[in-house]
């Protein structure tokens, strides 16, 4: 039960790094649609966008090194094999 529980836990790491993508993209999208309507305020509304996309990109790598540990964690194939061969006897 324990690796099977690493193996989804692996897999639910790239639906944070999807999210990620997604937030970053919208975040961008926003802040070029506020540039084009008030061109003079560009550069705050540029900081700011950078400051959150370096929040959501924290993230990411968060997500990244989180998915090195656990598949660090998970056990070798010939481990995996021989649980499945005593588990059918």
């Amino acid at each position: 039960m324990y690796f099977a529980l690493l193996a989804i836990a692996v897999a639910l790491i790239a639906v944070a790094a999807f999210g990620c993508g997604i937030a970053q993209g919208i975040a961008v999208y926003g802040a070029a649609n506020s540039m084009a309507r008030q061109p003079e305020i560009a550069g705050k509304i540029q900081l700011v966008m950078f400051v959150g996309l370096a929040f959501i990109e924290s993230l990411t790598i968060y997500s990244l090194m989180m998915s090195f540990i656990l598949v660090g964690k998970l056990p070798k194939t010939e481990a995996v094999l021989e649980l499945i061969q005593h588990a059918v006897k």
